[in-house]
């Protein structure tokens, strides 16, 4: 604690004083500890803080929201716990205790216990670490199960038998591959097996938890890490077969394809060395789906997964509400990367129609940036020349894009005239005509026929209504 910042020192004090004060003991446990020895504190800004204490932790954790002057409690007793938010810090209290655990169920039966019992039932044992913050031993580290020396290996280790960990609480296997794909640490190999004998026992738990996890993962500096972990371990055939069925390569008349699961993995690690959004890396695990159900061998072209990307832009909603993903636009977001991944590489000839980009831009609308970010990281080749041939094309691409949207403006497209103008103009109520008028002027724009402003969309309109009034008449005569 010795080279600690000083906000967090006098944090600790008080909370030592106040504690002190109502007879309790109180020690810091678990990821504040472990980051603090992995130098991953940032300096003395806001950080979450878990406390554990032997006796009340909402009592302890009143005391010290008195101490610091803040009213700023939730209490959950039926947990017995409680937390306080002070200055952007957000300490959780909670009693040591012992637990105790059903085989269906992840919510354990509680007793109080001692801090050695507490330890015994943390997931691993670099978060088993402690700090006294008691008077008589202040600042000293607890560390029963050698966590400290696991850090200094890098290594993920249970503080009890693996089987009893895990089926006790399987949510810690997705913890334990949260946490090496974070922190670049291994699975130690008994710790692991735990996991592959315990896969199945995932099912206990909800879809909110395990997409919490799997989100990290996903988030990580090099996300294929934890996939592969998922997948070798059997956890991710458990709760997400339709990325594991992408693993395998098949043979036919001496030729082979790539294998779709890892190729996939790198796609998502190349995407995740330029971009930090979530849902872009949700669109590269997924843009590939499709592949298994599309597969065909034909003795002329090979192995082909022709209709792969609208297949597979089919699939997204269901498996985002089966993960418990968000069914909104950024499923939709995701949904429209897939469905048009391939598009760009069409447009990598010289003499491309202008058409053809503008329907592309109008498309994609404001992702267009981000469909070219997933198109670049799609290039997994080991033949270093056909990858400087492949951006090269896709510089010729955004290089297109860019002249047709500064001439046209594609991007976000809104119709130049809307539903009522064209009621009003052509004297005609709601109804189906509307979106056909709606559509030719949207086709006449994107082919290129008029330019893309009001003026000539109304001189277009004027031109048109005849040809759909005429046409509607005849099919009301006719009825």
């Amino acid at each position: 604690m010795e080279n600690l910042n000083p906000s967090y020192k006098k944090l600790f004090q008080s909370i030592s004083d106040a504690v002190a004060a109502i007879d309790q003991r109180v020690y810091v446990i678990g990821g504040f500890v472990r980051d603090y020895y992995l130098d991953r504190l940032s300096g003395g800004s806001a950080y979450d803080i878990d406390l554990v204490t032997v006796g009340s932790g909402i009592e302890a954790a009143d005391a010290v929201a008195k101490k610091l002057g803040t009213t700023n409690v939730a209490t959950y007793r039926r947990f017995g716990t409680a937390r306080v938010t002070w200055n952007g810090f957000v300490l959780e209290f909670v009693g040591a205790r012992k637990e105790s655990y059903r085989h269906d169920s992840r919510k354990p039966a509680v007793e109080d216990g001692t801090l050695e019992d507490d330890q015994y039932r943390r997931d691993f044992t670099i978060n088993a670490l402690s700090w006294s913050l008691n008077p008589d031993d202040y600042g000293k580290l607890n560390d029963p199960f050698d966590g400290l020396g696991d850090l200094k290996k890098r290594l993920l280790r249970t503080p009890v038998d693996p089987d009893r960990t895990f089926s006790d609480d399987p949510l810690r296997m997705l913890r334990a591959i949260r946490f090496a794909s974070q922190l670049h640490f291994n699975i130690e190999p008994d710790t692991r097996k735990g996991i592959e004998r315990s896969a199945h026992r995932i099912g206990i738990i909800s879809k909110e938890r395990i997409i919490d996890e799997l989100n990290k993962v996903v988030m990580s500096d090099q996300p294929s890490a934890g996939f592969r972990l998922l997948f070798e371990t059997g956890l991710l055939d458990e709760f997400f077969p339709e990325l594991s069925n992408l693993h395998g390569v098949e043979e036919a008349h001496g030729l082979r394809h790539k294998d779709n699961l890892w190729h996939t993995l790198k796609v998502l690690d190349n995407v995740a060395m330029v971009s930090d959004n979530l849902w872009l890396r949700w669109a590269a695990i997924l843009h590939d789906i499709a592949k298994p159900a599309t597969k065909r061998f034909d003795t002329r072209q090979g192995w082909t997964f022709h209709g792969h990307d609208a297949l597979g832009a089919q699939m997204v909603p269901r498996i985002f509400r089966k993960l418990g993903l968000p069914m909104d636009d950024r499923m939709r977001y995701v949904k429209k990367l897939v469905r048009l991944h391939l598009r760009p590489i069409a447009l990598v000839d010289e003499i491309v129609t202008d058409s053809a980009v503008r329907r592309l831009i109008f498309e994609a609308g404001d992702a267009i940036d981000d469909l070219m970010m997933l198109c670049r990281a799609d290039i997994t080749s080991k033949n270093d020349r056909k990858i400087r041939q492949f951006l090269k094309n896709f510089d010729h691409v955004e290089q297109r894009i860019a002249e047709v949207e500064e001439k046209d403006r594609m991007r976000n497209w809104k119709p130049p005239v809307d539903g009522n103008e064209i009621m009003e103009i052509c004297d005609i109520p709601p109804g189906p005509l509307i979106g056909e008028i709606k559509s030719d002027i949207e086709e006449a724009i994107l082919n290129g026929d008029i330019p893309n402003d009001r003026e000539a969309a109304l001189k277009y309109l004027h031109s048109i209504k005849d040809h759909y009034l005429e046409g509607h008449s005849s099919k009301e005569t006719k009825s």
